[in-house]
């Protein structure tokens, strides 16, 4: 009984899966960042200070978005998940708040050079947002992006620009 007992814990062991590291292309990705600029929508109206967290968990990207409202004049959050998901063949990202519902959330342009700052948007081109790991982005890299998404066709009269302010 008792090399019974063992020979089935090591063979719970061995199926056990072992965790998946993220993808290498979004490993960059990963961590905090500060949004910048974003196209207006109801769910972050009035919101200042607004930052994302993503964070790789046993295949899966945790998010948590944080933003304070100065109507409220309290903190905001919302946590979701993040999946890759494809589309002709090119890698993006399927995200939900509220399960089942998913948005598509595509990271256009990550910074090549030191992971610094990012454009993302959604597929269907309601959605998009200009990210730094820092609170401010460089003025020269800021209107170089906002002119790469003026030419995708983006309504650029509904932007707002984030303040980081202490609180």
């Amino acid at each position: 009984m008792k090399y019974l007992v063992s020979m089935i814990l090591i063979l719970l062991t061995a199926c056990a899966s072992q965790p998946q590291p993220p993808p290498a292309h979004l490993i960059p990705y990963l961590g905090d960042w500060y949004e910048i600029i974003r196209q207006d929508h109801a769910f972050e109206e009035g919101l200042t200070n607004v930052t994302a967290s993503y964070v790789f968990d046993q295949g899966t990207i945790n998010v948590k978005n944080r933003g304070y409202s100065s109507f409220d004049k309290e903190w905001r959050e919302v946590k979701g998940r993040a999946e890759l998901a494809s589309s002709d063949g090119h890698d993006y990202l399927k995200v939900s708040f509220f399960r089942p519902f998913y948005g598509s959330y595509v990271v256009f342009e990550l910074d090549k050079k030191s992971d610094q700052y990012a454009l993302v948007m959604g597929l269907n081109g309601e959605h998009f947002w200009l990210l730094s790991k820092t609170p401010t982005m460089p003025k020269a890299v800021k209107n170089r992006l906002l002119a790469r998404i003026k030419a995708l066709g983006f309504h650029m009269d509904k932007l707002v620009e984030a303040k980081h302010a202490a609180l």
